[in-house]
């Protein structure tokens, strides 16, 4: 299947090179004017201008939109509704706010020009383990778009749903980052508990090791915590300072909304800020856990 996809930063950089890996034909583009030269010398086909990604790709089109939220977002949407046609797709893979994605959406009916907001998990690992993808929009549509939904995911058979209309897969993965949020805090609170227990000597990188293996609260967010530990046990480079990408906030707004209470999310939000004005292990742990993830930036000692 032929691919549009626009922004060539590492996520979307990966889930072009899974694609073609897949065997699907992808057509790139960048702003980046040194993005478009990197994919070019890997051979990527690239196009110079976003508006002739259309002339590059046989109708009907698919164009996945990996971009940061926001304006953007908001510019590159835009932009193709003026160059796609009638039954042409557009998939916004980006962390959106849901009710943008509906707008939008609605802005490109009117040109014939459907919209799918899918809500990608995976991070860094995605070129290699695989993405999770929440879709949402119309059935046809996503059927339409459904090969390359089934190679980005882990198989063709597991971790890829469509969860609903438009907008539900940008709502679905909002909470899904503010759960991620709440387990995150849980384990940097615990290590930073026995990090001051100081009397016993314990081992972090050990602990965090020996619960990966058949333990309750294992998972693959503590499988990235003994991997930070083993880096550097004190974290003693990294700065306490914990960014938000807007979920969280976005998922505790939703919950004032419909009057329904969401206090672990919350907390983890705020705890968030806090980290901005107290130097504590497990804001470091935070910070590095997000890392090794998602590859976001640490701030780190000079």
């Amino acid at each position: 299947m032929d691919v549009g996809m626009v922004g060539l930063g590492r996520m979307g950089g990966n889930m072009s090179e899974r694609l073609r890996r897949g065997g699907h034909r992808v057509v790139s583009y960048d702003r980046d004017p040194d993005a478009r030269k990197a994919a070019a010398d890997a051979g990527c086909e690239v196009v110079d201008a976003l508006e002739h990604l259309a002339d590059a790709l046989p109708a009907p089109r698919v164009v996945w939109v990996m971009v940061p939220s926001g304006d953007p977002t908001e510019a590159t949407v835009g932009a193709l509704g003026e160059s796609l046609e009638p039954g042409d797709v557009v998939v916004d893979g980006g962390n959106s706010n849901y009710n943008d994605t509906m707008r939008r959406g609605a802005a490109l009916q009117h040109r014939g020009v459907r919209m799918l907001d899918a809500g990608v998990s995976g991070g860094v690992w995605g070129l290699t383990e695989g993405y999770c993808l929440m879709v949402g929009g119309e059935p046809d549509a996503v059927a339409q778009v459904e090969p390359v939904f089934r190679t980005l995911a882990p198989s063709p058979e597991k971790g890829y749903a469509r969860v609903g209309p438009l907008g539900a897969g940008h709502f679905v993965k909002m909470v899904h980052n503010g759960i991620e949020y709440g387990v995150m805090q849980a384990y940097a609170e615990g290590f930073e508990l026995m990090k001051a227990k100081q009397s016993l000597g314990l081992d972090l990188p050990q602990i965090a090791e020996l619960w990966r293996h058949g333990s309750v609260i294992r998972s693959w967010l503590l499988d990235l915590t003994a991997a930070a530990l083993s880096e550097d046990e004190d974290l003693a480079e990294v700065v306490p300072w914990v960014d938000d990408s807007g979920e969280g906030r976005w998922a505790v707004e939703e919950s004032m909304q419909l009057a329904t209470p969401i206090p672990v999310i919350s907390l983890a939000l705020q705890a968030r800020f806090r980290s901005r004005s107290e130097d504590q292990f497990g804001f470091k742990l935070l910070a590095a856990m997000r890392n090794q993830f998602g590859g976001h930036a640490v701030r780190r000692r000079a």
